[in-house]
């Protein structure tokens, strides 16, 4: 018998059995996250920048803001593009080359929980209707992984979008200038990303990396200020009761307006 599945298998009973009592290996509750801090302006040279660690996690998401050409069906909207990166040296298993499956997952979700909240009034990043807008890049990387990606590298995407500053452009003719002034983005709401997992029927928030490998069912479920869900991913072959979508849209509300104040926090200033 492998060794792997020994391990596996032993973990996965620790973990069930500590679940039986409505405790982790960690010590936390089931509906209880990790320890979170955030920090921003960590990227000297970024236009905005937040290093999230959650639990042992960490995240550091950097925004690069130019001008840029708009998309072709979309002429009065500026861009907004997410991207992650898993870094080699932040997990054993990890090699290096180009990003994978997973990772394009994690930028597509964190992007989507930005994008479908309206965080950014994009309509408002027009230089010249169907010539020049602003592009808002956000890079992100993970530098350690110890579960739940999702909610880490969006608190981190979401903290560097809060204090980045845009350069003013101005129209001179057919050619964009740089007036050398900064200004925020026009940011409308705050989202917040809470991740769930279920382990043998128990619904658990903020999984670790442990917790996630024996999981059955995962899902994210993105908020915004009023409370509303505006954006959901399930991930694993594994299911949901009823029961245990509301009380993850119930998590998701409750503990969404407590992260969303700590973001605030962090970010108060710009």
């Amino acid at each position: 018998m492998p060794k792997s599945f020994v391990v596996e298998t032993i973990k996965r009973n620790q973990i069930v059995d500590a679940l039986a009592k409505g405790k982790r290996l960690d010590g936390r509750g089931v509906n209880e996250y990790r320890k979170l801090e955030i920090k921003t302006h960590v990227i000297q040279k970024a236009n905005g920048s937040a290093m999230v660690t959650l639990g042992d996690t960490q995240v550091l998401a950097g925004v690069k803001i130019d001008k840029g050409v708009p998309f072709p069906d979309t002429p009065d909207k500026g861009l907004l593009i997410v991207g992650a990166e898993v870094l080699p040296m932040a997990a054993s298993y990890l090699e290096a080359g180009p990003p994978d499956e997973s990772a394009i997952e994690l930028a597509r979700v964190v992007d989507r929980g930005v994008r479908e909240s309206e965080m950014i009034d994009v309509s408002s990043l027009v230089i010249k209707e169907g010539k020049w807008v602003y592009s808002v890049f956000v890079d992100v990387n993970i530098l350690n992984v110890d579960g739940n990606l999702f909610d880490a590298t969006s608190y981190a995407v979401v903290a560097a979008l809060l204090t980045a500053k845009m350069p003013r452009f101005v129209l001179d003719g057919d050619t964009v200038k740089d007036t050398g002034e900064r200004l925020p983005l026009p940011v409308r709401k705050v989202p917040v990303s809470v991740t769930m997992a279920t382990i043998n029927g128990t619904l658990v928030l903020d999984p670790t990396e442990e917790e996630e490998a024996v999981m059955d069912a995962r899902i994210t479920l993105d908020t915004e200020d009023e409370g509303h869900i505006c954006a959901g991913q399930k991930g694993e072959p594994g299911s949901f009761t009823p029961e245990q979508v509301l009380t993850a849209a119930e998590w998701s509300i409750a503990k969404g307006r407590e992260i969303r104040q700590k973001i605030k926090e962090a970010t108060a200033g710009g």
